[in-house]
């Protein structure tokens, strides 16, 4: 059975169930907005803030990917990642144009292993691209924070996230 969540109101479903607390986080390869592959999710000495989005381009994921790039810019210990479909190229010149310095934009257009975690839309306009959904990953590679945003057409709790890390 998978998971739902809503599109300007409809529901629309997950391919899978996003991953909750207690959950390893599997490792998946993305790549960077300078075509690097990273692979988030594996135990590291850092936290991760897994930030999955729909789209960079689209102005709630622009402000949420803004707010954060704020917010994390004096915590230590973490790394922060904000994940899309986007190609690359695009993440590249959006990063450029907003100043995002204190976070890794990246993409799982290559590999989709995102899927893995449970967040990839299924269906509707947006099917293919990811969930507006956060991940905190502690430092043995399990999931100790999820955040599954009801509505994708709306910001996620930053204070929350934040007071979980």
């Amino acid at each position: 059975m998978s998971a739902t969540v809503n599109f300007k109101g409809n529901p629309i479903h997950l391919i899978g169930t996003p991953l909750q607390p207690g959950s390893i986080a599997p490792p998946s390869t993305v790549v960077t907005k300078d075509l690097q592959e990273k692979v988030i999710g594996l135990p590291s000495g850092k936290k991760q803030i897994i930030i999955a989005v729909p789209s960079l381009d689209t102005g709630v994921c622009e402000k949420e990917t803004k707010v954060f790039n704020e917010k994390v810019q004096n915590l230590s210990n973490v790394e922060v990642f904000v994940i899309s479909m986007d190609l690359p190229f695009a993440q590249k010149r959006f990063c450029e144009s907003f100043n995002i310095a204190n976070l890794t934009v990246a993409s799982d257009f290559r590999y989709r292993d995102m899927e893995k975690w449970g967040i990839v839309i299924a269906e509707g306009p947006l099917k293919g691209c990811l969930a507006r959904v956060i991940f905190i990953v502690n430092t043995d590679g399990k999931i100790s924070y999820t955040q599954v945003v009801p509505e994708i057409a709306q910001e996620p709790d930053y204070d929350d996230v934040l007071k979980n890390i």
